[in-house]
Formats: structure tokens, C-alpha cells, sequence
């Protein structure tokens, strides 16, 4: 399952610059109030939940 970004988001970017996925295809963009999570593109790694700040990538399942 992909993973999404919840309200917890503050915008700080690191999801985004350590995505694998981002260089293959936008994974991860910038939205009006957070970050945001294509699920077509996301593979399930973790990493941007492994580097928030504040747990706001979770999986979209939880």
C-alpha cells in the first residue's frame, strides 16, 4: 500500500528530497497545506516516513 501524508505535515520538504521515487516521476509534491503522495508512483519504501520530523507519512492501510 502507498503511503500518504497526513495533517501532521509541515511542509519542512525532507520526504520529498530523500524519495527514491521523486527522480523517477514527482512521487512526492508540495500541495497548498502539505505534502502530498502520488500512490501510482509510491513503492511502499518508508523513507519518508523514516525521515519526517513528525510521523506525518504513514500507510495509506493504517
Amino acid at each position: 500500500m502507498a503511503y500518504k501524508i497526513t495533517e501532521k505535515c509541515i511542509k519542512c520538504g525532507l520526504c520529498a528530497q530523500q524519495c527514491p521515487m521523486n527522480s523517477e516521476g514527482e512521487c512526492i509534491k508540495e500541495g497548498d497545506s502539505k505534502y502530498e503522495i502520488n500512490p501510482d508512483i509510491c513503492i511502499s519504501c518508508g523513507t519518508c516516513a523514516a525521515v519526517c520530523p513528525v510521523g506525518a507519512p504513514n500507510e495509506d492501510n493504517v
